[in-house]
């Protein structure tokens, strides 16, 4: 069973920053590309980053340059450093390999006031 724990996620002003973090049970190494995805209230889940082992990255149209997805092999974390947050930020933010496993963790709720 795959365990992923986010965290870090919490209230931000718009215009903010907030860092997530997030902690694998699973063989980090075994995976090549991790990704953090959101999930807003009534709405499907979305890619938000993806980095690969190479250190590619790739991010959705709607947070492209203000979030910033990064990894710590040694410490095998992946992180997700947000700025200039906007209210439509709000959401669960999950970690999980991309393509994803079926296993999700519980998410980090970010909520951004306006």
């Amino acid at each position: 069973q795959v365990q992923l724990v986010e965290s870090g996620g919490g209230l931000a002003p718009a215009g903010g920053s907030l860092r997530l973090s997030c902690a694998t049970s699973i063989n980090y190494f075994s995976i090549n590309t991790w990704a953090w995805y959101r999930q807003a209230s009534g709405k499907p889940r979305e890619l938000v980053a993806r980095m690969s082992t190479a250190g590619s990255t790739n991010y959705a149209e709607s947070v492209q340059g203000r979030f910033t997805i990064s990894r710590d092999d040694i410490k095998k974390r992946v992180y997700l450093q947000m700025g200039s947050l906007k209210p439509e930020d709000t959401a669960v933010y999950y970690c999980n390999a991309h393509p994803s496993y079926s296993d999700w963790g519980q998410g980090t709720q970010v909520t951004v006031s306006s």
